[in-house]
């Protein structure tokens, strides 16, 4: 047999070499699979290298898991076939004439594209190429124009068809069409949160917001035909989560309907070619060939510290810390953000949520005051959404603040897009807080759709 090592060190040991591993640079997935293996060899013998394959394999076979190439698929083809633009032109024209109108128009087709693209980086860069520019030609305020764009983005995370979504209720084994509808309710209050704070910030100093110049405006005739515009894309968007949301499909399902539509809709826009076509097939390849290598890393990594005691370690030391559950669970949630500095978020949901989840199960429903268990199981998987979106948002290493330093004019100094994502962070844990009070937020429209 290997070593033998107390469970306080090699949670040390492990976690402590990942740290170290990351800071230098190496991709997580060969770092979290690289380190199991050296792990498993370390603690057991060659036969306790065969949870290698046993973890891997569920994974491999998972129904559920098609949904992410399908869905990062449709979201670049619609993406390649300039949808995106056009959706934000019309948002743009149609409410450039309020007071902080056009960063209200981010945000609304932030929500639009979140219900179309599952991955966050996307719409980032997508709204900071397209609305940024736009934005600050009007003078608009860096902090509010970049501020929209960030939080706007993140809203993916929440919004389905959400990748982190499906990827979380494989993990928790839970239903994925009920983890998005959960989502749908505080996805939209978050985005109705940022959009009044956008507005109402700009008509108490228009200066931060002005509306568009009254000669550039468009008549309401003009207004209804660019809606028309939009009607396909949108109409996709309405079919994809209709067919999930009346339990007609079930999310691969409607993945693959989504997929087809997207076809559609390219044809429509006369971009339906064959560069376009492999574009979208070579970005699908790269986006899902990473997140599923990463799963097969940090499934593994996990497996190892679950199988060694990891678990009931990490329950036994919150338990006896005097935490009450609501203390758990809070510590767990600060845990989730200072984590999403540091790690991407597949890495965060499959090394904490394997350990989280079942830790949450055993402290039981009545302790949150849910009559159904499985109403709780949604609640977490919800208030870790909402935690992800901030992990994105914080700084100083959230993603969406990179992603927008990418596109971002050289002239904007790194400190005021940190200072942009301050307000949205704060509305952000408003949000967090709202779900955990009022746990009906969450539970409520899955328990009217699934009764």
């Amino acid at each position: 047999m290997g070593l033998d090592m107390s469970i306080e060190l090699l949670t040390l040991v492990m976690f402590g070499s990942l740290l170290v591993l990351l800071m230098a640079g190496l991709p997580l997935a060969f770092v979290t699979g690289g380190l199991a293996c050296v792990f498993l060899f370390v603690l057991g013998d060659a036969r306790a290298l065969n949870i290698v394959p046993s973890r891997i394999f569920p994974l491999m076979t998972n129904y559920q898991l098609s949904a992410i190439p399908l869905f990062i698929f449709m979201a670049s083809m619609l993406e390649r076939a300039g949808i995106i633009n056009d959706m934000f032109d019309v948002i743009y024209k149609v409410l450039g004439g309020l007071k902080g109108g056009l960063a209200a128009a981010t945000i609304i087709a932030s929500t639009v594209l979140a219900a179309m693209v599952g991955v966050i980086g996307a719409a980032v860069v997508t709204m900071g190429i397209i609305a940024l520019p736009a934005m600050l030609k009007r003078g608009y305020d860096t902090k509010i124009a970049m501020g929209s764009i960030m939080a706007g983005g993140t809203l993916g995370i929440l919004i389905p068809p959400s990748i982190l979504a499906i990827i979380y209720a494989v993990v928790a084994e839970q239903s994925v069409g009920e983890l998005f509808i959960g989502a749908v309710i505080p996805g939209l209050m978050l985005s109705g949160m940022y959009i009044i704070y956008v507005v109402v910030r700009s008509y108490i100093n228009p200066v931060l917001g002005p509306p568009i110049p009254v000669d550039e405006r468009i008549s309401n005739r003009e207004k209804m035909r660019l809606l028309g515009k939009m009607s396909a894309p949108i109409a996709l968007i309405v079919i994809v989560l209709g067919v999930i949301f009346s339990g007609v499909a079930t999310p691969v399902e409607a993945a693959g309907i989504g997929t087809f539509g997207a076809f559609i809709v390219a044809a429509i826009h006369n971009k339906l070619d064959w560069p376009t076509v492999r574009e979208a097939c070579l970005t699908t390849l790269k986006a899902s060939a990473m997140v599923i290598w990463i799963m097969f890393g940090a499934t593994i990594f996990v497996g190892l510290y679950v199988l060694e005691g990891g678990q009931q370690f990490v329950q036994e030391t919150m338990q006896g810390a005097g935490l009450g559950p609501w203390g758990i669970l809070i510590v767990m949630q600060i845990l989730l953000v200072v984590l999403g500095m540091f790690l991407d978020w597949v890495g965060i949901l499959l090394l904490c949520v394997p350990i989280f989840v079942p830790i949450i199960k055993a402290l039981g429903a009545a302790a949150f005051g849910f009559d159904d268990p499985n109403d709780l199981v949604l609640w977490f998987g919800v208030l870790y959404l909402v935690n992800m979106q901030m992990s994105f948002l914080s700084p100083p290493f959230g993603y969406a603040l990179f992603y927008l330093r990418g596109v971002a004019p050289p002239s904007i100094p790194m400190t005021d897009i940190f200072k942009a994502a301050l307000p949205f962070l704060f509305l952000q844990i408003v949000g967090l807080v709202i779900c955990m009070m009022f746990p009906w937020v969450v539970t409520w429209l899955p328990n009217i759709v699934y009764g």
